[in-house]
């Protein structure tokens, strides 16, 4: 197994993988989230408990403990050649654009086209105006005062 240091190297050999045996690749995502109360493996995510009397104790604060941090694992692995690409982050910022990338990756799963990243407008297309009614009529302008706006009045005042 192969844990790899940044979540671009995971993605570019999970796609790799994933071009050469697409049927028998599969990707395998793990969330975890670790219980403050559980008795913990880990050293570095163990809370000290809260007893009575340091609650009651005004110099003691819940925010003084360090927080506990989320995992979230990405496993790429493919049974025929026995390859295993793993990532592990606990970033928030890193987790939502790696799970927007796992459709991206899906799509090579299910045999499907890849999607070009073409930007998406949803403002219609401006069509091209012809020379003859893009110029402005003269006599028109003239009339409306040279503005194109409507007329200038003066305002009556109140009796």
């Amino acid at each position: 197994m192969v844990n790899l240091p940044t979540s671009q190297e995971w993605l570019e050999q999970s796609s790799q993988l994933l071009q050469a045996r697409p049927t028998t690749t599969r990707i395998t995502t793990k969330y975890t989230i670790p219980n403050p109360t559980a008795k913990s493996k880990s050293k570095k995510q163990r809370r000290p408990p809260v007893t009575a009397a340091a609650s009651s104790d005004p110099s003691y604060s819940a925010a003084a403990l360090p927080p506990l941090r989320a995992l979230l694992t990405l496993k790429t692995y493919d049974p025929d050649s026995g390859a295993c690409i793993k990532y592990q982050t606990d970033k928030a910022a890193e987790v939502g654009r790696l799970v927007a990338s796992l459709g991206r990756l899906g799509r090579s799963m299910a045999a499907m086209p890849a999607i070009e990243d073409a930007p998406v407008s949803d403002a219609p297309q401006a069509e091209e105006i012809p020379p003859s009614k893009a110029e402005p009529i003269e006599g028109k302008q003239q009339a409306q005062g040279g503005g194109g706006g409507a007329s200038k009045r003066k305002k009556k005042g109140k009796k």
